[in-house]
């Protein structure tokens, strides 16, 4: 991937732990490493298709100096989120804030924090069979879209499906997600819980009936194991009801240690 390169922009502003840090201010130096794809830029000449590192500077600038935090951990967490947001053909960012008047009582040049962020695709699947379904299944879409630092891309049809593992009980409606986001997976996963929270979701008997049921399919490419998370979901691969809505929005999206594409594993599964 490209890069667009600010190196040391100084910035005086009134971040630190001590008080007199937060009311007398500082010098800090920023820089950042913005990862992107200049082809089209390039070729165009049209600053558009790029990053108006000018643009950055000045956002940088502006935030730094309308913001107070104790930390330059946080500092750096919370800008490299809000350029994310803001500039939109910035796919990662990698943010260094140096600290050259860091009060530590000893002889230094600077003190630093180096972070590095950037926009993920998940793909979450959808189900309800309790209540009105249609609704719960809308109100997560529109609830996931809202969650800062996430983006809603692409949404699948909803289909009825019958129940799976205990299946003395009413049809599915189920569904699929892209979403574009910039949090982590764990991260992610508490948000969803949060969203079934809401909808009534009681968790007292497996694959038993829910109001709302939201589940991590893939994340990027990664592959993780956990005690309450692992990615690609562990069965998804055996569930019509899963692979067929994600292949609407996600066909070509390779199985990370399959090594098959969500086409090929739902007609490898139709064949069974």
């Amino acid at each position: 991937m490209d890069k667009i390169k600010i190196k040391e922009l100084e910035v005086f502003c009134n971040h630190g732990i001590y008080p007199e840090e937060n009311a007398l201010g500082q010098k800090f130096l920023v820089s950042a490493n913005m990862y992107l794809d200049t082809r089209e830029a390039g070729l165009s000449d049209d600053l558009t298709k790029s990053i108006h590192y000018g643009k950055v500077s000045h956002f940088i600038k502006k935030y730094m100096e309308e913001h107070t935090y104790k930390m330059i951990e946080t500092v750096a967490e919370k800008l490299s989120m809000e350029l994310l947001l803001n500039f939109q053909n910035m796919e990662q960012i990698q943010l260094e804030i140096k600290k050259p008047w860091a009060p530590v009582g000893l002889h230094l040049d600077t003190v630093s924090v180096e972070i590095e962020r950037g926009w993920h695709t998940a793909y979450i699947a959808l189900g309800s069979n309790m209540g009105d379904k249609k609704k719960y299944l809308e109100g997560a879409v529109q609830a996931l879209d809202h969650i800062y630092g996430c983006k809603v891309q692409k949404v699948s049809d909803f289909i009825i499906t019958e129940p799976y593992g205990l299946t003395e009980q009413d049809e599915y409606l189920n569904g699929a997600l892209e979403l574009r986001t910039l949090l982590m997976p764990q991260e992610l996963l508490k948000q969803l819980n949060k969203i079934e929270t809401s909808a009534g979701r009681e968790r007292v008997i497996h694959w038993g009936p829910r109001t709302l049921d939201l589940d991590i399919l893939l994340f990027d490419q990664l592959i993780m194991d956990t005690e309450h998370l692992t990615i690609p979901h562990i069965d998804m691969i055996n569930r019509g009801f899963v692979l067929k809505p994600l292949s609407q929005i996600a066909g070509y999206v390779r199985h990370p240690y399959e090594n098959k594409t969500i086409n090929q594993l739902y007609s490898r599964l139709c064949d069974k």
